[in-house]
């Protein structure tokens, strides 16, 4: 070889590829062809099992997958954090998609009236046609899609041209052009169906719909209600009836707005609601949410009362150009329209219901409608813009809870204590197996003795007799501490075994000789010259540890014994789902954490397979 092709060559191999392209080129590229020098050079044991794992393209791409999942897990809290605290009954067992806001083509240009309820939309068009979206299979039993039905055809009933409709919890009505009244959905509490009295009425004027209940508004300026009279505060002989022109409902109570341009409350007891600010002025819109009321005076000034909560911030009426005319109510924001065709909205924000969206903002809107967490604004063209809560990646668990935002957090909580677990029970094993190995006599004996005993001990059965004997009287944090200890302290046998047998094995060879000769200490020789030699195998067992430790905090968790919630960890996320009824009706509460969990732990043992064979080649031979 002469000396230009020998620098040459020198020249390229200087340029080392990064880490990145050799787990990108060993996924999905074959191997690369090396020179004769590369060949011949020699490598450090370190660079030969770096070399010899990239070469296994099943660890290769095991080690990719459980970095992406690190790595989500480690950012996806920092931009999705979970709130413990938070719990929404309108948004249980949501099945998963983003459907809620998806309105009907053939709805766009000719709605009529649109009524939202918690996960579901109806839409009325101007020829009378009904239409349902999002997701309106409430239970197994109930679904909004599944119209009246004619007793005598057995069929759904000929709802004729429709006007009006309203959307209760997990009910619906409409009214049609001839006066008639339809209700269906859930009829537990009566609230679907239609009183005699509301039958022979030829004269509704409006419709409402809440929570259980049902509310008809007559040209007459009467209301007549029916559903639960025990959750709602409502009194049917209420001092207003024949003077009504408009009705509003809140989870657990009723508003009117009379002829005059009063708002009154309809109920019979006195709390926050019946204490309706006064001097007003004269009222021409009124609206709810879950928890309060609200009123707008010809002035255009709004009133806010009722149970009024700082955090969701329903009482903070934002400021506006001009003043504004009409109001409505979501689960717990308002959004009103202005003079100027302007849209505004406050209160709670989860879902950005309450953050107005450009495109309505530039828009001129002629009419918007709000219920629950989505917002419709139907401009002057005809088009439906919308903003607010379209649905959940991975659907909502059974207190209403995102569950693709507790995934992540439990991910990482599931890591971190698998993680930390692995450290003790490694600190343990390798301190203990060195020492045993290496001193040998009483002190091996010793030390033996109390790993057989640890051993002995049935892992799960004792680590939940501890959880449940010790963690009652902790809180939360403290508990999960005494999680990772109580794994750590009662895995870590395995390692000790492995541990001092490298140590036994290499004690007298030359190079432990040579430094007792020259007077080095002999805990300095064991953890300074001989567990270095043995850092492979450590690597390697912890590794394998890892999964494991994941395995059975998750088992723990899912017993009850482990992590408690609200704390997310993907053990505890499959504890809400060990029951019949959700594995065969809400399959996504545990089909996400399992896979999850099973993805990330197989990663991890093919991990560990991968560099327990590059570590020791001849482990594939045997």
């Amino acid at each position: 070889m002469s000396v230009k092709e020998f620098n040459e060559n020198k020249k390229d191999n200087k340029k080392k590829p990064s880490f990145l392209s050799l787990l990108f080129s060993n996924l999905f590229g074959g191997k690369k062809k090396l020179s004769l020098l590369e060949e011949e050079q020699v490598q450090s044991p370190l660079r030969t099992i770096v070399k010899t794992y990239r070469d296994n393209k099943v660890g290769m791409f095991a080690l990719g997958v459980f970095l992406l999942m690190l790595i989500t897990v480690i950012v996806g809290p920092l931009i999705k954090p979970v709130d413990l605290s938070f719990s929404e009954t309108s948004q249980l067992n949501v099945a998963p998609g983003f459907d809620m806001m998806s309105v009907p083509k053939e709805l766009v240009g000719k709605v009529q009236d649109i009524a939202i309820g918690p996960t579901f939309s109806i839409g009325v068009s101007t020829d009378g046609k009904l239409y349902m979206w999002g997701k309106t299979r409430i239970s197994s039993a109930i679904n909004i899609k599944n119209l009246p039905i004619d007793e005598a055809t057995k069929k759904p009933v000929d709802m004729g041209k429709i006007t009006n409709i309203a959307a209760g919890y997990d009910h619906a009505l409409a009214l049609n052009d001839q006066g008639i009244l339809f209700a269906w959905g859930n009829n537990r509490q009566k609230q679907a169906s239609i009183p005699m009295e509301v039958k022979s009425l030829k004269n509704i004027k409006d419709i409402y719909a809440g929570y259980q209940c049902s509310i008809v508004l007559t040209e007459d300026g009467r209301s007549i209600y029916f559903g639960n009279t025990m959750n709602n505060d409502y009194n049917e002989f209420h001092p207003y009836q024949g003077k009504l022109q408009k009705i509003a409902v809140t989870a657990d109570a009723v508003m009117g707005l009379t002829i005059d341009g009063q708002a009154v409350y309809l109920g019979s007891q006195q709390n926050s609601y019946s204490n309706v600010p006064a001097n007003m002025g004269k009222i021409v819109d009124i609206a709810t949410t879950a928890s309060t009321m609200a009123a707008v005076n010809d002035q255009g000034k709004v009133f806010v009362w009722g149970n009024v909560s700082v955090d969701k911030g329903e009482g903070k009426v934002p400021e506006t150009e001009s003043k504004i005319v009409s109001i409505k109510g979501g689960r717990y924001h308002y959004t009103a329209l202005t003079e100027n065709k302007d849209v505004v909205a406050w209160g709670a924000n989860y879902y950005n219901q309450s953050t107005v969206p450009k495109k309505v903002i530039n828009a001129d809107i002629q009419q918007v409608y709000t219920g629950f967490y989505q917002n419709y604004a139907v401009t002057t063209q005809g088009d439906v813009l919308t903003w607010g809560l379209k649905g959940y990646l991975f659907g909502s668990d059974d207190l209403g809870r995102d569950i693709f935002t507790r995934l992540l957090n439990g991910g990482r909580m599931t890591m971190t204590i698998g993680a930390v677990a692995v450290i003790i029970s490694t600190v343990i094993g390798v301190v203990i197996g060195g020492i045993s190995g290496y001193f040998g006599g009483k002190i091996d004996m010793f030390f033996q003795r109390i790993s057989e005993m640890v051993s002995s001990l049935p892992f799960l059965p004792f680590a939940m007799i501890l959880s449940a004997l010790i963690g009652n009287s902790m809180g939360t944090n403290q508990k999960i501490f005494l999680i990772m200890v109580i794994l750590g302290v009662l895995s870590w046998p395995g390692l000790q075994r492995l541990v001092r047998a490298q140590v036994l094995s290499v004690r007298e060879q030359e190079y432990v000789i040579a430094a007792r000769s020259v007077g080095i200490k002999r805990m300095s020789i064991v953890f300074r010259h001989i567990l270095p030699n043995v850092i492979s195998v450590i690597i390697v067992s912890a590794t394998l540890s890892f999964g494991s430790s994941m395995l059975t905090e998750a088992s723990l968790s899912y017993l009850g014994f482990g992590v408690q919630a609200p704390q997310p960890t993907w053990g505890n996320m499959l504890f809400g789902a060990n029951n019949s009824i959700v594995i065969q009706n809400y399959w996504w509460r545990w089909v996400y954490a399992s896979i999850a969990l099973g993805i990330c732990v197989i990663s991890i043992n093919l991990i560990g397979e991968g560099l327990r064979d590059a570590i020791d080649p001849k482990s594939q031979e045997r």
